[in-house]
């Protein structure tokens, strides 16, 4: 089911599917639309992955036999929009995540994989070198990177990446990348800003759950609050914005 037929910074896409593992399929298929289509444009998709449950099958569906051979994975670059700062190996790293249900399954170079660098202190200076690399990949010095398509997820809090409520880093404009202390989780988090996440071609959002009905309401029907709802800062001005989301997540949305 679509319920809105547009795609603007007020009204996005919202494709209800009827569970998570729709979800998924819907989010792998988006995959390998965009990975084509970028690929004949300018000859290399490059992807922003998220973390989270929904993702994580959407990667092992990419994974399988039947999604696998439809992709030029010589073609593919893979970043992320944010990270737990936490080793690479840690069970709760977001790489770590994407690498088991993914990667390692995967013909993708490694080159091609471009992890946040958790290993380098303090955390500030990882983001920047993430940014750094980010730049390099791009060729871009001082413009905004544009990924082909980015993933973000969205917390009952209303956060996405890791982009939190009240945090500072939801007035950056300057940073692509930043980090932030979380204290609500007591941990470090890397994460790429408003300005980076809204540059894209296709960005969408994975959302499935009851206990997400009321926030994905609030930030796509309710008053404008970032501060709140972070993720109410992906408006973005060019990009086909998408919320693909389970028929329990858009209860509040059928609704009205």
């Amino acid at each position: 089911m679509v319920i809105s037929t547009q795609s603007t910074p007020l009204i996005p896409w919202l494709v209800v599917c009827t569970d998570a593992e729709e979800v998924a399929a819907r989010a792998a298929a988006l995959f390998v639309a965009e990975s084509v289509q970028a690929i004949a444009d300018h000859g290399r998709f490059r992807v922003v992955l998220s973390g989270g449950s929904t993702p994580q099958r959407a990667f092992e569906l990419l994974a399988s036999a039947p999604w696998r051979s439809k992709i030029h994975w010589n073609d593919v670059e893979v970043f992320w929009g944010d990270e737990r700062y936490v080793s690479a190996d840690d069970r709760n790293s977001n790489y770590r995540m994407a690498r088991q249900a993914f990667l390692e399954h995967v013909p993708l170079p490694a080159a091609n994989i471009h992890p946040v660098p958790t290993g380098i202190r303090p955390a500030e200076a990882a983001a920047a070198a993430y940014e750094k690399e980010i730049r390099e990949v791009f060729s871009a010095s001082a413009g905004i990177p544009c990924f082909d398509l980015i993933f973000l997820g969205l917390g009952t809090n209303g956060h996405t990446a890791s982009l939190f409520p009240a945090s500072p880093l939801l007035r950056e404009t300057t940073r692509l990348v930043a980090s932030d202390f979380v204290r609500e989780l007591d941990s470090w988090r890397i994460t790429m800003t408003a300005p980076l996440l809204n540059r894209g071609r296709t960005i969408a959002f994975l959302v499935t759950g009851k206990d997400k009905a009321g926030t994905l309401h609030d930030v796509i029907r309710g008053p404008y609050v970032p501060e709140l709802l972070p993720a109410q800062l992906i408006r973005p001005d060019e990009a086909e914005l998408l919320w693909i989301v389970d028929t329990a997540a858009a209860s509040l949305m059928v609704r009205g």
